[in-house]
């Protein structure tokens, strides 16, 4: 778990494959923030801020990733 959060850039870089296991390991450490935060344990409250952001990143690439293989499908057919 990384203070910082993701570059556009480096989650460009990463393969579909990559990009699927940050997006479940982002959302399970979502989950567990908020879990966190009903429990009053939650000490750095912006890193809820920082983990949705970069999922929505991921979330982002993944889409654009799937919009052009579905271009390059058409395209060929």
């Amino acid at each position: 778990m990384a203070d910082k959060p993701l570059k556009i850039d480096d989650v460009r870089a990463l393969s579909k494959d990559q990009l699927g296991e940050e997006l479940i390991k982002r959302r399970k450490e979502q989950f567990n923030l908020r879990f966190q935060k009903a429990t009053g344990q939650l000490e750095k409250t912006s890193r809820i801020r920082i983990v949705r952001r970069d999922i929505a990143k991921i979330s982002t690439v993944l889409g654009e990733i799937a919009k052009s293989e579905t271009k390059t499908a058409t395209k060929k057919a």
